[in-house]
């Protein structure tokens, strides 16, 4: 009988020590799932996710360069530094510090001010190029526009939504339909009715 106990001990020592080996699964599934490799979580996820900045195991609530502070998260990404002169996108890559990148672009001969964007009217279908003696700031929602759209029905202003309640009132009397009548500008008593 104790040569029985002894063995079937073995047995579960060598079980157990085969688990931590594997990394997870289940006794039907021993190859099945890994655990998170977050400090504090260490769950058996059957569906794991590599990062792949620092190559660890993480279950779904840790997969995110941000959720287990993964030391390498910006590798893959890409930052793209505007050059002042010339309006030209210039892609800077991890590490690499962005007065380095602008010196290096300007040294290269592609910065050209001559293809500098100038900056145009934002209404729909309108390409008329912005100067400082075209060029309007709408007091109402501050888009700049040129000349021809500086009306706010003009540019689909939208600080001018608030104040549009009031423009159908004030509408006919500015055309003058309505002046012989003075009280049609202002709106009626209401009335209260008492139950």
């Amino acid at each position: 009988m104790p040569y029985k106990i002894a063995k079937l001990a073995k047995k579960e020592t060598k079980r157990r020590e085969n688990k931590e080996d594997m990394g997870g699964g289940t006794e039907a599934f021993p190859d099945l799932g890994a655990h998170c490799e977050h400090e504090d979580c260490n769950q058996l996820d059957f569906l794991p996710f590599t990062c792949d900045g620092c190559d660890k195991v993480f279950c779904l609530e840790h997969r995110t360069y941000k959720a287990h502070s993964c030391p390498k998260s910006e590798h893959n990404s890409r930052t793209v530094v505007i050059c002042k002169t010339c309006s030209m996108s210039i892609e800077k890559k991890f590490g690499e510090d962005e007065k380095a990148v602008l010196t290096r672009h300007e040294k290269s001969g592609s910065c050209d001010p001559a293809k500098k964007q100038k900056p145009r009217c934002p209404v729909k279908r309108c390409k008329e190029v912005l100067t400082f003696s075209n060029c309007n700031t709408c007091k109402k929602c501050g888009m700049k526009v040129c000349l021809k759209h500086r009306f706010p029905s003009d540019h689909l202003c939208k600080g001018a939504a608030a104040a549009g309640a009031k423009l159908p009132i004030r509408l006919p009397a500015r055309n003058g339909l309505d002046c012989r009548d003075k009280r049609s500008l202002q709106s009626p008593s209401p009335s209260v009715k008492a139950y």
